[in-house]
């Protein structure tokens, strides 16, 4: 008192708020970042969907003509149906193998051997190089790196040492069907390879979750490694089998190496936004019905661990 001014107290915030601010910090560049890169072009393409765009010199002009961009794509383009056909077939058969692959890797891997830690860093290496020119001269696209000298390289990656091996064997008699998929399969080994190095990461962090009791009971009971895997193994990694299967079919859909990536890009180099907006949204839309129809049919397969 006495004509002086009163103190005033230094704002005290709970350690719980600033733990709070403190993520609300970290992730806020992220939030723009999603805002400005990925909501707004988003909205976008979705409005351009339905119009007819028109790029001219410092503006872009908007025609609206409705379901037009739709009807051309699934009707008037001549190969947008086809490559949706060709793309949602191979993911088919791919993505299964995918999961199933990476799986059968990740429990070798989690075993105790010479080598392990570079045994796994080879698995993951795909993922650091997976860059487009290098993944096309090792598929064996020569054409599209302009790189004509790589074509030797290439080709010990596409032999048909299958099908050269069934016919040394004098097997002729396969199915013409039977035979399509089996060369699909080995043509696309390397493929199969390629595209697991993140379902085996996720694989092993599950693995590394089986607590060390449940083995040594299994040993006390006299339980085979077949019979380790199906009452133990599986039941821990089963709920990473579905997110590693939608990583999956995410990751064979986005791929811009598929036929249905390759004419909406081909397009866009010709400026037809509006069209290939369409297009893009009818191929996100197949892609979350799958993912739905898959999650309801794994959640009814899947054993989750309950209290």
């Amino acid at each position: 008192m006495n004509g002086r001014k009163k103190e005033k107290k230094p704002l005290r915030i709970s350690y719980e708020k600033r733990k709070a601010l403190y993520g609300y910090g970290f992730i806020g560049i992220w939030l723009v970042g999603t805002v400005i890169f990925f909501l707004v072009p988003l909205i976008t393409s979705l409005v351009w969907s339905f119009c007819d765009v028109k790029i001219e010199t410092g503006h872009t002009s908007l025609k609206w003509v409705g379901l037009a961009n739709f009807e051309h794509s699934l009707t008037t383009d001549p190969k947008y149906t086809e490559y949706l056909k060709a793309t949602l077939g191979e993911t088919l058969w791919k993505a299964p193998l995918i999961v199933i692959f990476s799986l059968f890797i990740a429990v070798i891997l989690n075993q105790k051997f010479r080598g392990r830690a570079l045994a796994r860093a080879i698995f993951f290496l795909p993922v650091i190089i997976a860059t487009g020119p290098v993944y096309a001269i090792i598929s064996g696209d020569i054409s599209s790196t302009g790189n004509t000298g790589a074509a030797q390289f290439s080709t010990m990656f596409s032999t048909n040492m299958v099908g050269e091996l069934l016919q040394f064997l004098g097997i002729y008699g396969i199915s013409d069907d039977m035979g399509t998929m089996i060369s699909a399969i080995t043509d696309n080994i390397f493929g199969i390879v390629w595209s697991s190095g993140i379902q085996i990461l996720l694989f092993l962090a599950a693995l590394q979750t089986i607590p060390a009791s449940a083995r040594e009971a299994a040993q006390l009971e006299g339980a085979t490694a077949w019979e380790y895997f199906w009452k133990i193994t599986f039941p821990y990694v089963s709920p990473f089998i579905l997110v590693n299967f939608i990583f999956t079919v995410i990751d064979s859909f986005t791929n811009p190496t598929n036929a249905v990536m390759k004419r909406i890009l081909a397009l866009r180099d010709d400026w037809q936004f509006g069209v290939i907006s369409s297009m893009a949204w009818i191929y996100f839309g197949i892609i979350l019905l799958g993912i739905g129809i898959v999650t309801v049919i794994a959640n009814r397969l899947i054993y989750y661990e309950t209290e």
